[in-house]
């Protein structure tokens, strides 16, 4: 049925927004499962953190540069990538949050927002679709989706709107593009304590608070998420596409 590790033969993996946190959870999980990786960020000084954790693991990653606000840097990035190192298997994980009420937010904080979680990753997943396409090479695209895809969040509308959007963009994708062989789906991250979240963490009453709601009763690790990537990136998915799976610790399912 599948081979050992559940992927076809060596994938090549491209991991957006892989120099901390999830995306670098993913990335390890991948590499890990027997795929080669290659993450990105808007600097590659950046990804440092990440090409040393695979190294001393005797994994050789590769790091590439954009801003994924920027489609026309995507565009020559992938381009010039898949020239040598073909994609099969495409995580649009890079993302921004900034909490903030809705009468504060202005256009700038917006557009920062939807462009980095909707736009990057629809101009990324059209760049390596369309790389896949002219080799009929099938292939597999994770989409980082939130539990606001399904949830409204107060003072976090602008980021509510991208991943909601995700979620749709996520469906309409994989309709389009599963005649193609390319499948199309998403996990949506609960709670974990990131970088990027930790202005919530710090808050030990809504810490507290938080935990009462999920039914494991405890916050999401980093080693949590790419078990879920790697299912769905893989052979072992091949009749899924369209999909979200939720890795919550329960929380969705009690509300």
């Amino acid at each position: 049925m599948f081979g050992p590790l559940s992927f076809s033969l060596a994938p090549r993996a491209l991991v957006t927004g892989g120099s901390r946190g999830l995306g670098q959870a993913i990335a390890l999980a991948l590499s890990r499962m027997g795929a080669e990786v290659c993450v990105t960020s808007r600097s590659i000084e950046a990804l440092e953190g990440t090409l040393e954790l695979l190294a001393a693991e005797g994994i050789a990653g590769r790091g590439l540069a954009f801003d994924v606000r920027d489609v026309a840097a995507i565009s020559a990035r992938i381009d010039a990538l898949v020239a040598d190192w073909p994609i099969d298997i495409l995580v649009n994980n890079a993302g921004f949050e900034s909490v903030s009420p809705s009468a504060d937010v202005d256009e700038a904080l917006w557009d920062s927002i939807v462009d980095t979680n909707l736009k990057g990753s629809f101009f990324v997943s059209q760049a390596v679709a369309r790389s896949m396409a002219q080799r009929g090479a099938e292939g597999a695209i994770v989409n980082l989706c939130s539990l606001t895809s399904f949830v409204g969040i107060p003072t976090a509308v602008p980021y509510t709107a991208s991943k909601s959007g995700l979620l749709g963009m996520t469906r309409a994708l994989s309709a389009e593009w599963a005649a193609a062989g390319i499948r199309v789906n998403a996990i949506a991250p609960g709670y974990f304590q990131t970088e990027m979240t930790e202005v919530f963490y710090v808050d030990e009453a809504w810490a507290k608070a938080m935990l009462g709601k999920i039914p494991q009763r405890r916050f999401g690790h980093m080693d949590d998420v790419g078990g879920a990537v790697v299912f769905l990136a893989s052979d072992a998915a091949r009749y899924i596409t369209g999909q979200c799976l939720a890795i919550d610790g329960g929380f969705l399912a009690s509300i």
